[in-house]
């Protein structure tokens, strides 16, 4: 069983007003579930750019040595 945790958070009353539609409109079942498939998205996105970034630094190197 996985063990959830409460994060208190802040948000714009915009932001919240578009969380609530993506809840109203059947594409996440509660505000909840929506926050947390934002953070898995915004997660993985940074591991891709950190993935990239080495990539990157190991091109440059092998180009010159540097």
């Amino acid at each position: 069983m996985i063990r959830m945790e409460s994060v208190p958070t802040k948000m714009t009353k915009k932001l919240l007003e578009e969380l609530d539609r993506l809840v109203e409109e059947g594409w996440y079942a509660s505000r909840s579930e929506a926050i947390r498939d934002a953070v898995r998205e915004l997660a993985e996105r940074r591991k891709l750019d950190r993935l990239e970034d080495a990539i990157e630094g190991d091109i440059e190197w092998g180009l010159h040595g540097q």
